[in-house]
């Protein structure tokens, strides 16, 4: 009696913990996490509105950063409320249920990033290697089906984990040590073998994350090519500085989240619980605030239109005076 009311117990709500060890310093640990939350918000929603009323910037480069931006803004917010539930008033139960669904965007929103950078390298290959063709190729029809094709191989990678996670009996515990419903930290609270869903999570994550990056390098390297074969240094170096804010997105994304997910299956003995939970919401938390950051500065169009754009507000609100 007592097995079947703790699986009860475990079926219908989890307790998400935190960061294992560092409870004590929880209020000054959600700062920085709040910080980030609220730069990624402001940088990604006003980026979404620059696009949206700058006509210059209609073009199918800003319309794949929109969809990295929509992505972002999903994934934070699928993480940090919850996160700051937690620091600020302890409120650290998650329904069954709730738990899931957090799963489920997080992991969805998070193969959508690595989708839309394999997507905007492709949108740099097509510019700088057929430039005459770059708005024939790059229709808003092409576009629009290629963002609708990453969220649906999202939606579908992540369905799977979903249902094995929901089929699997809780009776060992229902303590997440984590600050939000990761893959691995609920299916090993499970009391059955969790070697299929262990091996579907690190394959589905292999294959998305392998097939975005072999798109990138190649694309990339036809780039490299054509970077080469240009005639002027000054072209050259001009041609290859409209890759170098996507380069930085592709570094910021991809490193700590191969890091995460390798620890989490085969060095979590090494590496201390805190540090590896601190790394996972980085993870998430860095890419969607530095993104923004990385293409305001570095993309000309874009500091153009934001000092056009504080030009236009400051001389409104001279002329109202």
């Amino acid at each position: 009696m007592a097995k079947i009311n703790v699986t009860d117990m475990t079926l219908s709500v989890f307790i998400l913990n935190g960061i294992p060890g560092l409870e004590e310093a929880h209020i000054w640990i959600s700062i920085p996490f709040c910080s980030m939350y609220i730069i990624a918000m402001v940088g990604n929603c006003g980026l979404l509105y620059l696009i949206r009323i700058e006509g210059t910037l209609h073009k199918p480069m800003y319309y794949f950063l929109s969809m990295l931006s929509l992505t972002d803004i999903g994934l934070v917010t699928s993480v940090v409320p919850k996160a700051m539930c937690i620091f600020w008033f302890k409120m650290k139960k998650i329904s069954f249920n709730a738990c899931l669904t957090q799963m489920f965007f997080i992991h969805t929103f998070t193969g959508m990033e690595s989708g839309v950078l394999m997507l905007m390298s492709l949108d740099r290959y097509v510019a700088i290697c057929y430039p005459l063709r770059y708005a024939s190729i790059l229709t808003n029809p092409v576009i629009t089906t290629a963002g609708v094709v990453t969220f649906l191989r999202g939606v579908m990678a992540v369905i799977p984990v979903v249902v094995f996670t929901e089929r699997l009996p809780y009776c060992h515990t229902n303590i997440i040590p984590h600050t939000y419903c990761d893959h691995m930290s609920v299916v090993k609270l499970a009391c059955a073998s969790i070697r299929v869903d262990a091996i579907y999570g690190l394959v589905a994550a292999l294959v998305i994350g392998g097939f975005d990056i072999f798109c990138i390098f190649v694309s990339y390297a036809m780039i490299l090519r054509a970077v080469v074969g240009l005639s002027s240094k000054e072209a050259r170096s001009k041609t290859f500085s409209t890759c170098t804010a996507h380069i930085c997105a592709i570094i910021t994304s991809y490193t700590p989240a191969l890091f995460s997910i390798l620890t989490h299956r085969f060095g979590s003995h090494h590496i201390t619980a805190h540090t590896h939970i601190l790394i996972a919401n980085l993870y998430l938390l860095l890419p969607p605030m530095l993104n923004t950051i990385v293409y305001g500065v570095k993309t000309k169009q874009i500091r153009e239109s934001v000092l056009k754009l504080f030009t236009c507000f400051g001389l409104t609100s001279i002329s109202g005076h």
